[in-house]
């Protein structure tokens, strides 16, 4: 069979792109025709090369998942966008879902769910996961929050309150006994469950929401 599906990869994790080529090269009607680290590559890259499916994360840095795929839709409206992530939260599975994103699914997803998704997506339909159905009914029937009121984990309201104190991410990391790359994890997290662009942003909704004390 020809390789008449072609798959594109971005996430910032060069061992996640390593591992999902693998597994993907294993079908022989799939052709891996580029990978990049971050939104900003993806972008030159798609200017570049055929793609079918683009496989994403949400959380990247220079440009991230949900820009990315307004992008596409935007300059490459025949690109199927396939989010695979980490991030199980209601609001942001609601922010991709209104802004139709193709596919959605979680990364400890099974092989067979993946390849499912692609070859639902190339046919031109869309699929988010089982587990993903599942978390939105779960946010239904406990009280869904308001998509003006997030659902922050408790870590990620102290990491925003000393955000809006000033504090740099070394000093949120030495005050709070955390790694620097655990305090920009959950940055990326705000970024993406507050839908702002930049530290300013956080600041304000600290400041408008009551985490600024």
């Amino acid at each position: 069979m020809s390789k008449h599906i072609k798959i594109m990869i971005a996430d910032d994790h060069q061992m996640f792109i390593d591992g999902l080529t693998a597994i993907l090269k294993e079908v022989t009607d799939f052709n891996i025709v580029d990978t990049a680290l971050n939104g900003v590559e993806a972008k030159t890259k798609l200017e570049n090369h055929a793609v079918d499916v683009l496989i994403m994360d949400i959380t990247m840095p220079e440009m991230d998942g949900l820009k990315l795929h307004t992008y596409v839709k935007t300059h490459f409206p025949s690109v199927k966008t396939l989010v695979v992530t980490s991030h199980s939260d209601y609001h942001i599975i609601h922010s991709l879902s209104q802004e139709n994103v193709d596919g959605f699914l979680l990364k400890n997803t099974d092989k067979q769910e993946l390849l499912q998704a692609i070859y639902t997506l190339k046919e031109g339909g869309t699929f988010y996961s089982q587990m993903v159905k599942e978390r939105v009914m779960e946010s239904i029937f406990k009280s869904k929050p308001s998509p003006t009121d997030p659902a922050l984990s408790k870590r990620e309201k102290e990491i925003l309150r000393l955000i809006s104190k000033g504090l740099t991410a070394q000093e949120i990391a030495e005050q709070s006994f955390i790694s620097l790359n655990t305090v920009n994890t959950h940055k990326k997290n705000l970024f993406v469950k507050l839908r702002v662009k930049n530290v300013a942003g956080l600041v304000r909704y600290a400041l408008e929401n009551g985490y600024a004390n």
